[in-house]
């Protein structure tokens, strides 16, 4: 019975001298950079794709947010009026309002406004690695 084997559409470079090799090379280097770039447009794409459906969502649920925020603070209102004078419930809903509007501030500069001033700059990280690099090739 006839063994049937199924072959690697890659070919076996085992055998190939030095010079088919280097004479491959140039069309191998512009498969891979077609390949990765295939590969990036099409993750941009399933990213540009969800990011706008994620920001379409984001956007339904502020608004929704922005209209019950108001009905919210109105029957917090009322209710503090039950106890007090209404402009007295009204000023400490106010009160409230800005003490978590500050709050709100404080933690965003400290956490994420602190953490953006400390990143490195892509353009250090480049001087940095040709740095590197060029210590590197004054050893040879």
């Amino acid at each position: 019975m006839t063994e049937r084997t199924t072959r690697s559409p890659l070919r076996d470079r085992a055998d190939d001298g030095l010079f088919t090799l280097i004479g491959d090379l140039p069309e191998l280097v512009s498969n891979l950079v077609k390949a990765e770039v295939r590969a990036v447009k099409g993750y941009v794409g399933q990213l540009v794709k969800h990011g706008g459906l994620t920001a379409v969502f984001a956007i339904v649920a502020l608004f929704f947010l922005f209209w019950t925020i108001p009905a919210f603070l109105a029957f917090f209102v009322i209710l503090l009026d039950l106890w007090m004078p209404l402009w007295v419930a009204a000023l400490i809903v106010v009160v409230i309002g800005i003490v978590l509007a500050v709050l709100a501030a404080l933690w965003g500069y400290v956490r994420h406004v602190r953490k953006i001033q400390k990143l490195e700059s892509p353009a250090t990280s480049v001087k940095k690695d040709a740095g590197i690099v060029k210590e590197f090739a004054d050893e040879f």
